[in-house]
């Protein structure tokens, strides 16, 4: 009943919202920010730099996450190997068994944290509506956010174009 609830309403937010929105965020560095990964080792902002980044903020609950999930995965094993990267921020609500679960069955290759205390998602602008994206640069700077799934398409153009960038 409650995962239902929470996933009625992240569909009827995000159909209120446009479910594609996105918003540029022009070069704003990215907030420093200590992300707890799942084997419990931590990642900060500063390990970003360098490559270029998708930090995607998601839940279990949150039926457009779980549906963009294969892309977002798709992405980054095209991507990978020429210094591009992904870091999946499970949002505080997110039972941690629940993430444990999905990453393991769903064999999530990239780095997942669990953002237990909503610190990070306050950083980064108080996100509270899943999925929410941000594609970072080489230098820590948000290039793009995307609020709902992206356009893949115009994601995959703008990673190309980052990864060019010295």
């Amino acid at each position: 009943m409650k995962r239902s609830f929470y996933s009625v309403a992240a569909v009827l937010v995000l159909a209120i919202a446009g479910a594609a929105l996105y918003w540029s965020a022009g070069s704003q560095s990215a907030p420093q920010s200590t992300f707890v990964l799942l084997d419990g080792s931590t990642k900060t902002t500063a390990d970003l730099k360098g490559r270029v980044t998708l930090v995607n903020f998601w839940a279990t609950s949150c039926v457009t996450c779980v549906a963009e999930m294969p892309k977002v995965i798709a992405t980054y094993d095209q991507y990978k190997g020429q210094g591009f990267d992904t870091l999946a921020v499970a949002m505080s609500y997110d039972p941690p068994s629940y993430v444990v679960n999905y990453t393991e069955t769903r064999k999530l290759p990239f780095k997942v944290a669990i953002d237990n205390t909503g610190s990070v998602a306050r950083a980064w602008g108080d996100v509270q509506l899943t999925p929410t994206s941000f594609l970072v640069n080489k230098r820590g700077e948000i290039v793009k956010r995307y609020v709902g799934e992206p356009d893949f398409a115009e994601l995959h153009r703008l990673i190309e174009k980052l990864l060019a960038q010295a």
